[in-house]
């Protein structure tokens, strides 16, 4: 648990190849892979530092039933799944210019057509 009047930070749980991302952009970053992206999720949370980890679905399809044990009887952190942005792009399931066009109209409000 976190003392009062002590600030609880924003952070993403991603693969390495994703972080450098994340990090360019401003953002705190956990490193995990597949394989142990749970046990790092849950020292994560149990450390109680952060108010909101955003988790990458390509790690964890599904951060609060893998994490439902430790979440217990916490309110924090607020666990966020963002897509993955290897499924976000792949051009089998995906159109990534409809993706980006959608990101785009969602963030200012309007289309913006090259």
């Amino acid at each position: 648990m976190t003392q009062a009047g002590s600030t609880q930070r924003v952070a993403v749980l991603s693969d390495t190849e994703t972080a450098t991302g994340y990090r360019l952009a401003g953002a705190q970053v956990i490193e995990a892979g597949r394989e142990n992206a749970v046990q790092v999720l849950e020292q994560a949370i149990l450390s109680g530092d952060f108010g909101l980890i955003a988790v990458d679905t390509g790690l964890i399809p599904d951060p609060a039933s893998a994490t439902a044990r430790v979440m217990r009887g916490r309110d924090l952190p607020i666990l966020l799944p963002i897509p993955s942005l290897k499924d976000a792009f792949a051009t089998d399931t995906v159109d990534a210019k409809a993706y980006m066009g959608k990101l785009v109209r969602d963030t200012i409000g309007f289309d913006i057509k090259l």
